[in-house]
C-alpha cells in the first residue's frame, strides 16, 4: 500500500492544540448526552471561579486543560454501558442529577436506568444478570474513563499537573469517589473546581441560576468542596454572566493560558491519530476503523493523482470522518437486529455532527467539507444531505468508497466481516449502479490489493493465537464466546486472556482495545 507523503518536520500546521482539544470536547459532550459546548461553558465557569479565588498561572493552566477534556474518556465503555443500561447517552446525562453519596441514591439511579427501554421480561433478566456479573463492569467504568483520558493527555503532551487534575476529576469531597477514594484537601484544587463547574453548567443551562446554586449548596460537603460552594453562592450571578448570549468557543480559545502552542504538521498528525483511537473504541466493532480508512484513502488518493497536500488533507479528513459517531448511542451502533426508522435518523445525523464540530475551527473546516460527504452517493441516495453527482467532491468520493470497503471488511453486530472478494464485488456493484465513483472504486481496490501479509512477530511477545484472542476480547466477546469462536475450551480462553493482559500490562477490555488499535492488530 502506498503511504501519505510525510509532513514536513517543524512546519506549522496553523492548528493550535487548544483548538483540537476543544473540538474533541464537543464530541465528548455528545458522548455524554449533553449539547455541544457543555465542556466549553464548564471551562468558562471553572476559570471564572478560579480567578475569584486567586489561583496561580500554573494552576490556571491545569484548570483550563482539565476542564476542557475531563469527560473525553466517558464514551470508551459505552459498549458495556449500553449492554446493561440501554441508552448509554441517557445514562450519562442522568448521573449528574444524583448526588451518589451512599447506597440509596446509587440504588435509585440503578433502578432508573438498568435495562431501560427493554421489554419487561428482558429488563427483569438484565437485573438478575447485573446482580451476578454487572457490578464489576459498573465499578470499573470510572477507572476506565480516567485511564482513557490519561492516555490521551500523555499522547498530546500535557504535563503531569494536568494529568493529576484529570485523575482526580471523579473524586468526591467525602471520599466516596473514584478511582482512589481521595477526599477533602487530598484532591487537587483544579479537580475540585472542574467537578463543581461541570454540574453547575448542567443545572444552570436546564433550570437557571437559582437551581444551580441550590444544587451546589445541597451537595456541599458530600460531592463538592464547601469552601468553593461558598464562593459560588456569593459570586453566582457573575460566574454565569453572558453564558447564554455568546458562543463559548471563541471565549475559551482566546483564554488559553501561557504561550499558545501551534502544532507542527508532524505533531498534528500524531494528535489526530491519538484522537481517532478514542473515537473508534466507542464500539468493539469499529476498533481501528478510522486509521484503516485513513491509510487506504491516502493510498487511493495517490493512485488517482491527487497533489501531496490534497492527499494529506484527505488522510486527515478520513481520520476524523467518524467523529460524529460519539453523538449516537451504542444501543443503536451495537444493535444486532435491523434498525427502526427513528434509529436510522440518528445514524444519518452523524456526518452532520462531524461537520458541526470541525467547522468550529477555521483551521479544521476544510477537513469538514470532505468528512461530511463520506456517506453521500452519486445517485442521491446517501446522507446527510442527499447530494448527487458533481456536488460530491473528488476527495469525498474516494473517502466514501474507502469507508464502504473497510466497513464491509470489518465485523458488525448483525453480520460477520465480508471476505476481500465479497467486499470487492459489493463495491464494484455499487459503482455499476451509479452509487459510487468508478474511478475511486478502482483506486481503492488497487490500493487494497497491495496490502502486506500477516506479520509473524507480534508486539509485547504475543503469539499468533494470543493475537486472535485479543482481537475477540476487543470486540467484547466473553471467554465462553471466544472459546466457541476459536474451538477451544473456556479455560484455555481464560488462560490466554490472563497471559495477554500480563504481557500488554492491561486490566480491562478498554485498555486491551487501545493496545490492539495502537499496534495495528485490529
Amino acid at each position: 500500500m502506498a503511504t501519505v507523503p510525510p509532513s514536513q518536520p517543524g512546519r506549522s500546521s496553523g492548528v493550535r492544540l487548544a483548538e483540537l482539544l476543544a473540538v474533541l470536547s464537543l464530541g465528548a459532550d455528545l458522548g455524554m448526552g449533553q449539547p455541544m459546548e457543555h465542556a466549553l461553558r464548564q471551562c468558562v465557569i471553572a476559570l471564572r471561579l478560579g480567578d475569584r479565588i486567586g489561583i496561580s498561572e500554573e494552576e490556571r493552566a491545569r484548570l483550563y486543560f482539565g476542564a476542557l477534556i475531563a469527560w473525553v474518556g466517558c464514551h470508551v465503555d459505552a459498549y458495556e454501558q449500553a449492554k446493561w443500561f440501554g441508552d448509554d447517552l441517557a445514562l450519562k446525562d442522568g448521573f449528574r442529577r444524583y448526588d451518589l453519596s451512599g447506597p440509596v441514591p446509587m440504588l435509585a439511579m440503578t433502578r432508573a436506568y438498568l435495562g431501560a427501554g427493554r421489554p419487561a421480561g428482558e429488563r427483569a433478566r438484565t437485573v438478575v444478570a447485573f446482580a451476578a456479573h454487572g457490578r464489576r463492569d459498573a465499578g470499573s467504568m470510572l477507572a476506565n474513563h480516567w485511564y482513557a483520558v490519561d492516555q490521551l493527555a500523555e499522547a498530546v503532551g500535557l504535563d503531569e499537573g494536568v494529568r493529576t487534575t484529570l485523575l482526580q476529576t471523579f473524586e468526591r469531597w467525602d471520599g466516596k469517589g473514584a478511582p482512589h477514594g481521595a477526599r477533602g484537601d487530598g484532591i487537587c484544587l483544579s479537580s475540585r473546581i472542574v467537578n463543581l463547574a461541570d454540574v453547575l453548567e448542567v443545572y444552570h443551562r436546564s433550570h437557571g441560576v437559582t437551581a444551580a446554586l441550590d444544587m451546589a449548596q445541597q451537595r456541599a460537603g458530600t460531592q463538592f468542596d464547601p469552601a468553593l460552594v461558598d464562593v459560588v453562592s456569593r459570586e453566582g450571578e457573575a460566574l454565569f454572566e453572558g453564558l447564554d448570549a455568546t458562543t463559548s468557543w471563541a471565549t475559551v480559545i482566546a483564554d488559553e493560558p501561557g504561550l499558545r502552542h501551534t502544532l507542527t504538521e508532524e505533531e498534528l498528525d500524531g494528535v489526530l491519530e491519538a484522537f481517532v483511537d478514542f473515537i473508534d473504541v466507542k464500539s468493539p466493532y469499529t476498533l481501528g476503523h478510522s486509521r484503516g480508512v485513513a491509510g487506504l484513502a491516502a493510498a487511493a488518493g495517490e493512485r488517482v493523482g491527487l497533489a501531496a497536500d490534497d492527499v494529506r488533507r484527505l488522510r486527515r479528513a478520513a481520520l476524523l470522518h467518524d467523529l460524529g459517531r460519539l453523538g449516537v448511542s451504542n444501543a443503536i451502533w451495537d444493535k444486532p437486529g435491523p434498525l427502526g426508522a427513528g434509529e436510522w435518523e440518528r445514524v444519518r445525523l452523524h456526518p452532520y455532527l462531524t461537520e458541526r464540530m470541525l467547522h468550529q475551527s477555521a483551521a479544521l473546516a476544510p477537513l469538514a467539507e470532505i468528512a461530511v460527504q463520506h456517506r453521500e452517493r452519486l445517485d442521491g441516495s446517501g446522507y446527510p444531505k442527499g447530494l448527487s453527482g458533481g456536488a460530491i467532491t473528488r476527495p469525498a468520493r474516494i473517502l466514501g468508497a474507502v469507508d464502504a470497503y473497510r466497513s464491509m471488511r470489518e465485523p458488525r453486530p448483525f453480520r460477520p466481516p465480508l471476505s476481500e472478494e465479497q467486499a470487492a464485488a459489493e463495491l464494484q456493484a455499487d459503482a455499476r449502479a451509479g452509487k459510487l465513483d468508478a474511478e475511486a472504486v478502482a483506486a481503492v481496490l488497487a490500493a487494497a490489493g497491495h496490502s502486506v501479509g500477516r506479520r509473524r512477530e507480534w508486539p509485547a511477545g504475543l503469539t499468533s493465537r494470543e493475537v486472535d484472542v485479543l482481537r475477540l476480547v476487543a470486540r467484547g466477546l466473553s471467554s465462553k464466546q471466544i472459546a466457541t469462536e476459536l474451538v477451544i475450551t473456556p479455560k484455555t480462553a481464560r488462560n490466554h486472556i490472563e497471559h495477554i493482559y500480563t504481557k500488554i500490562d492491561a486490566s480491562s477490555r478498554v485498555a486491551a482495545s487501545l493496545f490492539a488499535t495502537e499496534h495495528g492488530l485490529i
